[in-house]
């Protein structure tokens, strides 16, 4: 593996937890895996897959994704697939052929396509060595993203049940994983929980007062620095990133709204440095592998505390210190507790509920920020004094 490791990847060694990850499912068992952004989660599934005969399937949450996945497997000469909307009749067609050939170890789709009948009677055909969740959390209704197609996953348990399952996330509460484990039927199995701790990250919580004229300030003041705005809407998405551009700053939007092509071209942008910053909604994020973003800002409160971890998560992927801010008001509170008022599904509106509330008290307590954000997540954080929180010493960044 270590060869293999070094032959695709160009890597002398493996990350934390990947080797022994990586063990568990050459033993075919069935894996959970739960690691910050930038653990290497992907490596975890993508290697073993070259060893193990078959296909490996992997389930994608994003489709606008996977055209990237596949590209970045075929540059390190690992041969990969994808089956989704996107693709024009011929294409899906010569895919297919070369999954049916045996010439293709991953396999990506989204959970949509994977559980219509007729695509699970063409797998019929094809050899799963086994069968990869990302973003598994969306399985649990205790996740902050529940989708409820992937709750459907673990009935492929009954279509292949020589393969077993690798599920991976960076956020899951002890409830969340508990569920995954349930919901996909883990019998032998093996989990692997890494620290939440991010270190290298200061997290700043700040008065949502004159919020544009501080944020401007601050990126003004770190003219060598790249990251990423958080708004909740598209209309203050586009209202930041135009003020931004007003002032002189090398800043890009993106949104669900914005045409795919636009997107793509911004998100490029910001890849390459063309464009410091990115101001966008939740819908960037996912698979981005910037390594020097040097802050993450939260124009608006998030929904929870998952989604505020996975997206601060977003900076420092180098081990570099980098700036988590969020800008708190109680109208924002309202916002999201407006549209939980809205939700039909009493179940999960009360767990929504539960989650603004947990992130409330994250944002207005007193107490480190890193001891609360990890108590969250199960983690018992041991010093009485982090040094890298605004709670705990001060922290200047967005004054």
């Amino acid at each position: 593996m270590k060869k293999m490791l070094k032959k695709h990847f160009g890597f002398d060694a493996f990350m934390p937890f990947q080797e022994d990850i990586i063990a568990d499912v050459l033993q075919k068992k069935d894996v959970l895996v739960v690691l910050p952004t930038g653990a290497g989660k992907s490596l975890c599934y993508q290697l073993p897959s070259l060893e193990l005969p078959g296909t490996a399937l992997v389930v994608s949450p994003l489709i606008a994704l996977m055209k990237d996945q596949v590209a970045s497997m075929e540059r390190k000469n690992i041969p990969a697939a994808f089956l989704n909307s996107s693709q024009g009749a011929q294409e899906g067609r010569e895919a297919k052929q070369k999954v049916l050939d045996g010439r293709v170890k991953l396999l990506y789709v989204a959970p949509e396509r994977l559980m219509k009948e007729g695509f699970l009677e063409f797998l019929s055909g094809v050899e799963i060595s086994f069968i990869a969740v990302d973003e598994a959390h969306c399985i649990s209704e205790w996740g902050h993203d529940f989708r409820p197609e992937y709750r459907k996953l673990g009935e492929l348990r009954d279509k292949f049940p020589r393969a077993p399952f690798i599920a991976l996330t960076a956020t899951a509460t002890r409830k969340v994983r508990e569920d995954i484990k349930s919901q996909l039927r883990f019998k032998k199995f093996a989990e692997h929980v890494g620290s939440f701790d991010r270190k290298n990250l200061n997290y700043i919580i700040r008065p949502k007062q004159n919020t544009y004229y501080h944020i401007l300030g601050y990126v003004e003041d770190h003219p060598n620095w790249s990251g990423i705005i958080y708004c909740h809407s598209r209309k203050s998405t586009e209202q930041v990133t135009a003020n931004l551009q007003s002032d002189g700053i090398a800043a890009v939007s993106y949104h669900a709204g914005l045409p795919q092509k636009e997107r793509t071209e911004n998100q490029d942008k910001f890849q390459r440095g063309e464009a410091r910053v990115i101001v966008a909604t939740i819908a960037f994020g996912m698979g981005i592998d910037k390594r020097d973003v040097r802050f993450v800002i939260h124009h608006d409160i998030p929904k929870n505390i998952e989604g505020y971890y996975q997206e601060t998560g977003r900076a420092g992927r180098d081990g570099k210190q980098s700036d988590c801010i969020l800008f708190f008001s109680w109208s924002d509170k309202m916002k999201h507790q407006f549209f939980i008022d809205q939700m039909r599904n009493a179940p999960r509106a009360d767990v929504a509920e539960y989650k603004l509330e947990k992130l409330i008290e994250f944002c207005t307590s007193c107490s480190c920020r890193r001891k609360m954000l990890l108590a969250y997540f199960g983690e018992e954080y041991g010093d009485k004094n982090c040094g890298a929180c605004d709670t705990c010493v001060d922290l200047p960044a967005a004054a």
